[in-house]
């Protein structure tokens, strides 16, 4: 790792209808599913595509009352955030804070491949960023 945050992870979209974001992005431009699954706490469907050397994921929101919903709704389809790995989230978390990040999560919470928080795009210049800390 060459700087505070490491390497590039995925790449996020949110999309309104899985299936043909899908077709079009495996039938068309021919990338292959890695994974594909509800993750009803957080109240999406994800997709992961390989894309080497990082991941495309692609997220539909399963209920209205998410952060991801409103998102769509408001922005409608479209890159939604980008996840750099790091080796010590907690690190990462306090070196962003000391220099003057605003962060939308003080403390990982648990994702799909590790401890995640993301960083409030207000203070990278419109960027939603996610952190991951990836399981071992």
């Amino acid at each position: 790792m060459s700087g505070l945050l490491g390497s590039i992870d995925h790449v996020a979209f949110v999309v309104e209808d899985m299936d043909a974001a899908l077709d079009m992005y495996t039938n068309r431009l021919g990338f292959k599913v890695v994974e594909r699954r509800e993750v009803p706490d957080q109240g999406v469907e994800i997709c992961f595509l390989d894309a080497e050397p990082v991941r495309i994921e692609l997220i539909r929101p399963t209920r209205e009352d998410t952060g991801v919903a409103r998102f769509l709704q408001k922005r409608g389809e479209g890159q939604h955030h980008v996840c750099f790995r790091v080796d010590d989230i907690h690190a990462t978390l306090q070196a962003l804070a000391d220099q003057g990040f605003e962060l939308i999560d003080s403390e990982p919470r648990q994702g799909v491949h590790g401890r995640i928080a993301f960083v409030h795009p207000k203070s990278t210049h419109g960027v939603l960023i996610e952190l991951l800390e990836a399981d071992a």
